[in-house]
Protein backbone atom coordinates (compact mmCIF):
# COMPACT_ATOMS: atom_id res chain seq x y z
CA UNK A 1 0.00 0.00 0.00
CA UNK A 2 1.41 3.42 -0.85
CA UNK A 3 0.66 7.04 -0.30
CA UNK A 4 -2.28 5.79 1.61
CA UNK A 5 -4.31 8.75 3.36
CA UNK A 6 -3.09 7.47 7.15
CA UNK A 7 -6.45 8.68 8.81
CA UNK A 8 -7.88 5.87 6.37
CA UNK A 9 -5.57 2.95 7.12
CA UNK A 10 -8.35 1.08 9.45
CA UNK A 11 -6.07 -1.65 11.11
CA UNK A 12 -7.99 -4.91 12.74
CA UNK A 13 -6.11 -6.43 15.72
CA UNK A 14 -8.05 -10.00 16.27
CA UNK A 15 -7.47 -11.80 19.37
CA UNK A 16 -9.11 -14.29 21.26
CA UNK A 17 -11.06 -13.77 24.54
CA UNK A 18 -8.24 -14.61 26.40
CA UNK A 19 -4.47 -15.37 26.22
CA UNK A 20 -3.24 -12.86 23.89
CA UNK A 21 0.36 -11.77 24.42
CA UNK A 22 0.06 -8.48 26.02
CA UNK A 23 3.02 -6.38 24.60
CA UNK A 24 2.09 -8.36 20.99
CA UNK A 25 -1.34 -6.18 21.25
CA UNK A 26 -0.49 -2.80 22.71
CA UNK A 27 3.21 -2.36 20.96
CA UNK A 28 1.96 -2.80 17.18
CA UNK A 29 -1.57 -0.96 18.27
CA UNK A 30 0.27 2.08 19.71
CA UNK A 31 2.72 2.39 16.90
CA UNK A 32 -0.84 2.87 14.79
CA UNK A 33 -2.23 5.05 17.15
CA UNK A 34 1.55 7.29 16.79
CA UNK A 35 1.35 7.09 13.33
CA UNK A 36 -2.10 8.28 12.80
CA UNK A 37 -3.57 4.96 12.03
CA UNK A 38 -6.98 3.33 13.12
CA UNK A 39 -6.89 0.07 15.29
CA UNK A 40 -10.06 -1.75 16.16
CA UNK A 41 -10.07 -4.95 18.99
CA UNK A 42 -12.19 -7.60 17.03
CA UNK A 43 -12.55 -10.76 18.81
CA UNK A 44 -14.62 -13.70 18.57
CA UNK A 45 -16.89 -12.60 22.02
CA UNK A 46 -18.30 -8.61 22.83
CA UNK A 47 -17.23 -7.24 26.38
CA UNK A 48 -13.33 -7.50 27.05
CA UNK A 49 -10.32 -10.04 26.32
CA UNK A 50 -7.71 -10.83 28.84
CA UNK A 51 -4.26 -10.10 28.26
CA UNK A 52 -1.18 -12.16 29.16
CA UNK A 53 2.31 -11.02 29.93
CA UNK A 54 3.37 -14.83 28.96
CA UNK A 55 1.69 -16.99 31.88
CA UNK A 56 0.30 -14.10 33.74
CA UNK A 57 -2.66 -12.24 33.59
CA UNK A 58 -2.14 -9.19 32.50
CA UNK A 59 -4.86 -5.95 31.62
CA UNK A 60 -8.19 -6.33 29.93
CA UNK A 61 -9.35 -4.68 26.86
CA UNK A 62 -12.82 -3.68 25.52
CA UNK A 63 -13.48 -5.26 22.35
CA UNK A 64 -14.59 -3.29 19.65
CA UNK A 65 -16.27 -5.28 17.71
CA UNK A 66 -16.70 -8.95 17.18
CA UNK A 67 -16.05 -11.24 14.26
CA UNK A 68 -19.87 -11.59 13.70
CA UNK A 69 -20.14 -7.86 13.27
CA UNK A 70 -17.48 -7.15 10.90
CA UNK A 71 -15.65 -8.39 7.81
CA UNK A 72 -12.47 -8.26 6.48
CA UNK A 73 -14.37 -5.46 4.10
CA UNK A 74 -14.18 -3.05 6.74
CA UNK A 75 -10.85 -2.65 7.22
CA UNK A 76 -7.33 -1.88 5.37
CA UNK A 77 -5.01 -4.32 7.52
CA UNK A 78 -4.94 -7.04 9.80
CA UNK A 79 -2.51 -7.42 12.78
CA UNK A 80 -3.05 -11.00 14.86
CA UNK A 81 -1.07 -11.05 18.05
CA UNK A 82 0.44 -14.07 19.48
CA UNK A 83 0.46 -15.79 22.52
CA UNK A 84 0.22 -19.49 23.00
CA UNK A 85 -3.46 -19.45 24.21
CA UNK A 86 -4.84 -17.24 21.59
CA UNK A 87 -3.99 -18.43 18.57
CA UNK A 88 -4.53 -21.67 19.31
CA UNK A 89 -8.40 -20.94 20.45
CA UNK A 90 -8.44 -18.47 17.18
CA UNK A 91 -8.21 -21.33 14.83
CA UNK A 92 -10.72 -23.70 16.27
CA UNK A 93 -12.99 -20.81 15.69
CA UNK A 94 -14.47 -21.02 11.95
CA UNK A 95 -15.77 -17.05 11.80
CA UNK A 96 -12.35 -16.01 13.13
CA UNK A 97 -10.38 -18.49 10.54
CA UNK A 98 -13.19 -16.88 7.83
CA UNK A 99 -12.30 -13.69 8.83
CA UNK A 100 -8.30 -13.92 8.53
CA UNK A 101 -9.08 -15.74 4.87
CA UNK A 102 -10.98 -12.36 3.80
CA UNK A 103 -7.79 -10.42 4.03
CA UNK A 104 -6.46 -12.94 2.15
CA UNK A 105 -8.79 -13.40 -0.50
CA UNK A 106 -8.89 -9.11 -0.66
CA UNK A 107 -5.49 -8.96 -1.34
CA UNK A 108 -5.23 -6.73 2.06
CA UNK A 109 -1.38 -7.04 4.07
CA UNK A 110 -1.75 -8.97 7.03
CA UNK A 111 1.26 -9.10 10.32
CA UNK A 112 1.12 -12.12 12.25
CA UNK A 113 3.93 -12.61 14.99
CA UNK A 114 5.07 -15.38 17.47
CA UNK A 115 2.56 -18.02 17.68
CA UNK A 116 0.24 -16.07 15.72
CA UNK A 117 0.96 -18.18 12.15
CA UNK A 118 -1.30 -20.99 13.73
CA UNK A 119 -4.14 -19.49 12.72
CA UNK A 120 -3.26 -18.44 9.10
CA UNK A 121 -2.38 -22.06 8.73
CA UNK A 122 -5.78 -23.00 10.36
CA UNK A 123 -6.79 -20.67 7.12
CA UNK A 124 -4.59 -22.18 4.81
CA UNK A 125 -3.00 -18.66 3.52
CA UNK A 126 0.97 -20.02 4.53
CA UNK A 127 1.29 -22.12 1.22
CA UNK A 128 4.22 -21.45 -0.89
CA UNK A 129 4.96 -18.42 1.52
CA UNK A 130 7.97 -17.31 2.97
CA UNK A 131 7.05 -16.44 7.20
CA UNK A 132 8.75 -16.58 10.51
CA UNK A 133 7.26 -17.37 13.89
CA UNK A 134 7.89 -18.65 17.23
CA UNK A 135 10.77 -21.67 16.49
CA UNK A 136 7.95 -24.37 17.80
CA UNK A 137 6.15 -23.28 14.86
CA UNK A 138 8.25 -24.19 12.55
CA UNK A 139 7.39 -28.00 10.92
CA UNK A 140 3.66 -26.41 11.27
CA UNK A 141 4.91 -24.13 8.63
CA UNK A 142 6.46 -26.49 6.46
CA UNK A 143 3.42 -29.29 6.44
CA UNK A 144 1.34 -26.01 5.67
CA UNK A 145 3.75 -25.63 2.57
CA UNK A 146 5.51 -22.37 3.57
CA UNK A 147 8.69 -21.80 3.86
CA UNK A 148 10.07 -21.27 7.62
CA UNK A 149 13.07 -18.93 8.06
CA UNK A 150 14.80 -17.47 11.44
CA UNK A 151 14.88 -13.95 11.19
CA UNK A 152 13.65 -10.88 13.38
CA UNK A 153 11.13 -9.80 10.60
CA UNK A 154 9.83 -11.29 6.86
CA UNK A 155 8.05 -9.52 4.30
CA UNK A 156 6.82 -12.12 1.73
CA UNK A 157 4.88 -10.50 -1.17
CA UNK A 158 4.65 -14.21 -3.16
CA UNK A 159 0.85 -14.37 -2.83
CA UNK A 160 -1.93 -12.40 -3.22
CA UNK A 161 -1.32 -9.85 -0.22
CA UNK A 162 1.94 -8.64 1.71
CA UNK A 163 2.55 -10.82 5.18
CA UNK A 164 4.36 -9.61 7.61
CA UNK A 165 5.63 -11.79 10.31
CA UNK A 166 8.10 -12.24 13.57
CA UNK A 167 9.54 -14.30 15.83
CA UNK A 168 8.45 -12.88 19.52
CA UNK A 169 8.18 -10.09 21.39
CA UNK A 170 11.97 -9.17 21.21
CA UNK A 171 11.33 -8.12 17.66
CA UNK A 172 9.04 -5.91 17.71
CA UNK A 173 10.65 -3.08 17.07
CA UNK A 174 11.43 -4.67 13.66
CA UNK A 175 8.05 -5.58 12.97
CA UNK A 176 6.31 -2.86 14.09
CA UNK A 177 8.66 -0.76 11.47
CA UNK A 178 7.53 -3.45 8.55
CA UNK A 179 4.00 -3.69 9.73
CA UNK A 180 3.55 0.44 9.27
CA UNK A 181 5.45 0.39 6.22
CA UNK A 182 3.37 -2.24 4.62
CA UNK A 183 0.36 -1.03 5.69
CA UNK A 184 0.60 2.27 4.38
CA UNK A 185 0.92 4.12 7.41
CA UNK A 186 4.76 5.15 7.32
CA UNK A 187 7.03 6.34 4.42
Amino acid sequence: MLEKDVMSVRTAFLVAPEGVEQIELTSPWQALVAAGGTPRLVSTAEGTIQAFNHLDKGDTFPVDLTVGQTSAADFDALVLPGGVANPDALRTDKSAVDFVRGFFDAGKPVAAICHAPWTLIEADTVRDRTLTSWPSLRTDVRNAGGTWVDEEVVVCEAGPNTLVTSRKPDDLKAFNQALLREFGVTG
